[in-house]
């Protein structure tokens, strides 16, 4: 039976359909993670920022990523923790909130796209050019680079969300275990077209100029190394790319398998799953795989550890 409200302030989160058993040992796993993704993503972060061995563009481009998945899961994961411990009556969100929650959570599915691109750029760049790399990759290209990144991102869902919020609401159950746009307009009776529209426009040209940058830049860099005799170069470009390619591809299937789910309301319970590993899975591989397969962050890590166990002698 539907809940109609028309244009009510306070909505009621579907959530998860967990068993009684299985809330605690679900809760405490989830928080397991955000605390994981949370100390992860904001050591490397300080880590970029304090070790100046560091201040180099690939890592200063890559600190939009941690940055990325700190936003992403600090808006939706606790409230995901609280309303796991309510009885599915008690999980009420004011519209304000959830629509904060929905323009973060697709800030960050965008932003996490935009900053691999213009990561993607690097590496072509330090790659195919490394005797210009310097020259092309100064610090007011790494500010302009990053400004796009996010420009680009805050704009495109700043219209989504803005075509959504002009939406007269019938209906206060939002049924996802947190915001996002698609079930902020599903709370509207009246004709949602204009933005199914841009939605899909939206979708489809992040993903084709995201794609497209990937399959560009990495045709670029196999033809390089291919053409090349150079040892060390393929050693180095495998090394890099590999990372960034597994990151990317993590990203994009979870993001991919999301949006096919919302098309289908009889798996709810699997979308409503992913809709959760869309934001741990990213954030918690992304510092650990950048982390293990850089030689500098492993390198600047071991050095801070070895200067906290040195301890003066009087």
């Amino acid at each position: 039976m539907e809940n109609y409200s028309f244009n009510s302030l306070v909505l009621q989160m579907q959530g998860l359909n967990l068993s009684q058993e299985a809330v605690y040992p679900f809760f405490f796993l989830l928080l397991f993670c955000y605390v994981f993704i949370m100390v992860l993503n904001i050591g490397i972060v300080l880590l970029i920022f304090i070790d100046k061995s560091l201040h180099q563009p690939i890592y200063l481009l890559f600190c939009n990523l941690p940055l990325s998945d700190i936003l992403g899961n600090s808006t939706s994961l606790p409230r995901l923790l609280v309303d796991v411990l309510r009885p599915p009556s008690e999980r009420l969100i004011s519209y304000n909130e959830c629509v904060c929650q929905a323009f973060t959570t697709h800030v960050y599915g965008t932003s996490s796209h935009t900053v691999l691109m213009i990561m993607a750029y690097d590496r072509y760049v330090a790659i195919c050019n490394p005797l210009r790399y310097a020259a092309i990759m100064t610090n007011k290209m790494v500010i302009k680079l990053t400004l796009s990144a996010w420009g680009i991102a805050l704009v495109l869902v700043g219209i989504l969300l803005g075509l959504t919020i002009q939406l007269k609401r019938c209906r206060s159950l939002i049924m996802n275990p947190y915001c996002d746009n698609a079930s902020l307009f599903k709370l509207s009776c009246e004709n949602v077209f204009i933005n199914n529209v841009y939605g899909l426009t939206f979708t489809v040209a992040l993903l084709t100029s995201s794609i497209g940058t990937m399959v560009l830049t990495y045709s670029k860099i196999t033809v390089v190394c291919l053409t090349s005799k150079s040892r060390s170069l393929n050693n180095k470009a495998l090394k890099t790319c590999s990372t960034h390619l597994v990151v990317y591809l993590t990203m994009l299937l979870s993001g991919f398998t999301l949006i096919i789910l919302h098309r289908f309301p009889q798996f709810s319970d699997y979308r409503h799953l992913l809709a959760i590993l869309f934001h741990v899975v990213p954030g918690t591989l992304n510092p650990i795989v950048y982390g293990v397969q850089s030689a500098e962050i492993c390198r600047s890590l071991s050095k801070l550890f070895q200067s906290k166990a040195i301890k003066p002698s009087f």
